[in-house]
């Protein structure tokens, strides 16, 4: 494969055996290329900052720097994407994380083929991981921290009606393919309008979209999930 089309890899966890198993599954792929590691937030940062990788892989609870902190560093500072690594019982840590611009998290006990998609979907700029319980958990925590719609709110205003269908159908998890079948419209249109309301609300990905639909009410807890993926 040719050295452009390979995505880099960086990985931080304060555990080394967790670090070699990442990096173990992430060196059997073709397209995948392990660039760094980092046993904190502080090395993460430094790495992120000096290694450019696509995409980070990043423990929450790690010394001195924690992930939330380095997540919002990296993404201030660099290209790269967050995967944020979490458990079902750290739910206000991956609010947290998003908030910080991560573009997505893993459960710790996820399969291997699960770590290789992940990975390689958020490289791509592309939907959600695992829609369904992704969708729920930011619903919830979303709920729970309940930020100030009506501020968040003004900022669609910049948008055109179908950029609101659009992000609205986004945050239910659709894909582009999806999206375009719901609005009767071709898939590069809604690949034009996702791009478009990402650069007037200032978002860096698809992720964010979902949060601040959540927040503005556009799309509320418990609202029936995208069709394919209940």
């Amino acid at each position: 494969m040719p050295e452009q089309q390979r995505i880099r890899v960086l990985i931080a966890d304060d555990q080394a055996l967790v670090r070699d198993g990442f990096g173990m599954i992430l060196a059997a792929q073709p397209d995948l290329d392990l660039v760094g590691e980092a046993s904190d937030g502080a090395e993460a940062i430094r790495a992120a900052r000096e290694l450019s990788p696509d995409v980070v892989l990043m423990d929450v609870r790690m010394p001195n720097v924690d992930g939330i902190e380095a997540t919002a560093a990296i993404c201030r500072d660099t290209a790269a994407k967050v995967l944020v690594l979490t458990t079902f019982d750290l739910d206000e840590y991956v609010y947290d994380a998003l908030r910080a611009g991560a573009s997505g998290f893993l459960l710790k006990d996820m399969r291997r083929a699960e770590l290789v998609d992940a990975v390689r979907v958020v490289a791509a700029g592309e939907a959600l991981l695992a829609p369904t319980v992704t969708r729920r958990l930011i619903a919830d925590v979303v709920a729970r921290a309940a930020p100030p719609a009506a501020r968040s709110g003004e900022r669609l205003a910049a948008l055109t009606a179908r950029e609101t269908d659009t992000l609205r159908q986004v945050a239910r998890g659709l894909s582009n393919a999806e999206i375009a079948r719901e609005l009767f419209v071709t898939e590069h249109t809604v690949k034009t309008h996702v791009s478009s309301l990402l650069s007037k609300l200032g978002l860096r990905d698809r992720v964010q979209v979902v949060v601040l639909a959540y927040e503005t009410g556009l799309v509320r807890p418990g609202e029936n999930p995208a069709p394919g993926h209940s």
